[in-house]
């Protein structure tokens, strides 16, 4: 069966650098794959890609066999794809429910399903419920993080693009966050996962693949990149490892 995600051959390029150098990275459906690698590797700039952020140099974007390439970025959202960003990039004067209804701009006149689709996400997030009229820039970083997730959800994509969820957030929230992601997944969407903590990343996917300086250094199984000496060194740390291992055996 074809992937519901397929990027081959993918090549960005800002000015003369190119960030990303022949990409193949593929998504199931029902999957969840992450990226890994470290800062400048090129993870935001593939998600951004997908996203119809970023103009693309060589190579094809497809979700379930329709190319993307040339695609506006509203379309592809309005096609099932969804990110939420790196920094949440939450609309800061706005409310919690003003900014929910904005990540279903593309089905606004879908009132009924809109409506739907809110309630999933006042589920997953009871405190974005209890906070509907607030707004979004007195809200906690977790509750950004949160209000950045829903909003993407709120298109009810296929496949949803994460940035970093768990960046700046206390281990309780992040704790919180990678629940929540697992159990969207659950409910059906498909995610490509870009994550600095390692270990969370790996646990939750079943997949994954290693940037380094926009090419694909490494890919696998988690269970095999957890394992690999060199994955291990760079990215899980030796005590962190086998705390990890502890914890998961």
């Amino acid at each position: 069966m074809a992937p519901l995600l397929d990027i081959t051959g993918l090549c960005v390029s800002y000015g003369g650098i190119r960030a990303l150098d022949g990409i193949a990275v593929h998504l199931d459906q029902g999957e969840i794959v992450t990226v890994l690698g470290a800062n400048g590797a090129g993870k935001s700039t593939l998600l951004q890609a997908v996203a119809g952020l970023v103009p693309i140099g060589e190579g094809f974007i497809t979700l379930n066999g329709e190319r993307l390439n040339q695609t506006p970025a509203h379309e592809i959202v309005r096609k099932g794809i969804s990110l939420s960003p790196e920094g949440r990039r939450v609309f800061p004067t706005l409310t919690v429910e003003e900014n929910l209804n904005l990540g279903a701009y593309t089905r606004r006149e879908q009132k009924v399903e809109v409506l739907k689709a809110k309630d999933r996400v006042f589920t997953l997030f009871p405190i974005l419920k209890e906070r509907k009229r607030q707004l979004a820039g007195t809200l906690s970083g977790g509750e950004q993080q949160m209000l950045a997730i829903g909003r993407a959800l709120m298109s009810e994509p296929r496949v949803l693009l994460l940035d970093e969820p768990s960046l700046g957030l206390a281990p309780i929230l992040v704790k919180q966050i990678f629940d929540i992601i697992s159990e969207i997944n659950i409910q059906g969407t498909s995610i490509l996962l870009v994550e600095q903590n390692a270990h969370k990343a790996l646990a939750i996917a079943s997949r994954g693949y290693v940037l380094e300086n926009g090419r694909i250094a490494a890919s696998g199984l988690s269970g095999d990149l957890k394992s690999d000496p060199k994955i291990r060194e760079a990215y899980l740390g030796g005590s962190a490892l086998k705390k990890m291992h502890g914890v998961m055996s």
